[in-house]
């Protein structure tokens, strides 16, 4: 019963998930939010360890030092957790070394769901959390209203300046000093540029607040030492393991040791039951390729890429937010460069096998579901083993392609050129029909 082929179990699924490794074979994955992961890291999450249960942790907490963790006793509800104990810990503790954090907590489903566990941890309903503007580059779970952070706090929100479209620290701190919030987060999905953690720690400790940081869009970047730890200057960091990590889709919390208990009691049970030792397991795998000198070098050449394409776009005509980028992404302004919706422009792209997503941009007047601007970036391509050239070349099929107005022609000579050099760039081992 139990050896039984994907394919003759369920064609129809075994079929949409060879048309999804066409997709991700054949096309441009430009989203910037988005990776690869290695065949390790592939099979780790689809291996037994899917099958466990593993409720708590691996470590037991005593009532009298709580902050302590003993790894000679466990505090798992369920039998049988022998084995992925240590696979847990494995994943902790390369955390920890990653990052040089106090505690690391690995269960968090997802980076929503760790941002939720501090959020939990500090703040009660209707009290005050600072959080980046979604719509100047924040996260839906740093205040949108239509997130359980903006409806079950009072959300101040915080972004950047007008004219430098970045984050103005001195402005930051008038908010704060008037808001007085219980809570400043710190972090975004959509901003270009270096994150100064120091300056967000000096204004939360005039201010009396604790400091939360979402690294989710930099962790593989932090992680290589490429852009400034947050780890010094946050009582909590929370994360996501995929995007630059090139992890397993999901979620972490690094913390002091003050906050460790509270922390892993909001994971579970406050808002999880048990936690996925499958996924845990490739977080492990993926924590310790970020370990080896090699991934710093991919981290160096992402960053070389976000640069040149960037740079290759401007040299185009487009305007990019803030002028350019400091780490894996940017936004262009397609409404200012060519009088064009970030909607209209992915549906162009994306007929081209080039995958980007819309995305607002600083003080924008057209609506999330259309938006004035794209965000791009160069994690997935990078992993491909694309370089400078290559970005070059990119950013001549994306003009291509947004200046041909959809003509079909252009259209398909650009999916044809894209198909070539994607080619050229393997994913994965296995060779798809083409």
């Amino acid at each position: 019963m139990l050896n039984r082929d994907l394919r003759s179990v369920d064609p129809e699924i075994s079929g949409l998930m060879d048309d999804e490794a066409k997709r991700q074979t054949f096309g441009l994955e430009l989203i910037a939010s988005e990776n690869f992961v290695s065949e390790a890291v592939l099979q780790a999450v689809g291996s037994v360890m899917t099958n466990k249960y593993a409720e708590g942790y691996p470590y037991f907490r005593s009532k009298d030092a709580p902050e302590v963790t003993d790894y000679s006793r466990n505090g798992r509800y369920y039998g049988g957790c022998e084995i992925v104990d240590k696979a847990e810990k494995l994943a902790i503790e390369r955390a920890m070394e990653i990052f040089g954090a106090e505690h690391a907590n690995v269960q968090p489903h997802s980076g929503s769901q760790a941002n939720m566990a501090v959020y939990y941890s500090v703040v009660k309903p209707g009290e005050t959390v600072m959080g980046m503007d979604l719509s100047h580059g924040g996260h839906l779970t740093h205040g949108s209203p239509v997130n359980f952070s903006g409806l079950f706090y009072n959300i101040v929100p915080y972004g950047v300046d007008e004219k430098t479209e970045t984050l103005d620290y001195d402005a930051v701190r008038a908010i704060a000093k008037k808001a007085q919030p219980k809570l400043i987060v710190v972090g975004a999905s959509a901003y270009p540029r270096i994150i100064d953690f120091q300056a967000f720690r000096e204004i939360a400790d005039e201010t009396g607040a604790q400091v939360m940081v979402d690294m989710a869009h930099i962790a593989g970047l932090v992680a290589a030492g490429l852009h400034p730890n947050p780890v010094p200057h946050a009582s909590f960091v929370t994360t996501t393991t995929h995007k630059t990590l090139r992890g397993p889709r999901g979620g972490m919390i690094l913390c002091t040791k003050e906050w460790a208990k509270e922390i892993d009691m909001k994971v579970f049970p406050g808002i999880q039951g048990g936690p996925l030792m499958h996924v845990i397991a490739g977080k492990a795998v993926a924590f310790k390729e970020a370990m080896e000198e090699g991934f710093k070098e991919y981290q160096k050449q992402v960053i070389k890429n976000a640069k040149t394409l960037a740079e290759a776009l401007m040299d185009k005509g487009y305007r990019l937010v803030s002028g350019g980028t400091d780490n894996h992404l940017m936004l262009v302004d397609v409404l200012a460069s060519l009088e064009m919706s970030g909607k209209k422009a992915q549906s162009l792209l994306g007929q081209a096998e080039i995958t980007v997503n819309k995305n607002t941009i600083p003080f924008d007047k057209k609506s999330p579901f259309v938006t004035s601007g794209i965000r791009l970036g160069t994690p997935a391509l990078t992993t491909r083993g694309m370089k400078e050239a290559e970005m070059k070349a990119v950013a001549g099929l994306i003009d291509d392609v947004l200046r041909s107005g959809g003509d079909e022609e252009a259209l398909t000579r650009a999916r044809n050129e894209v198909r070539a050099l994607c080619e050229s760039f393997p994913l994965y081992q296995y060779k798809l029909e083409k």
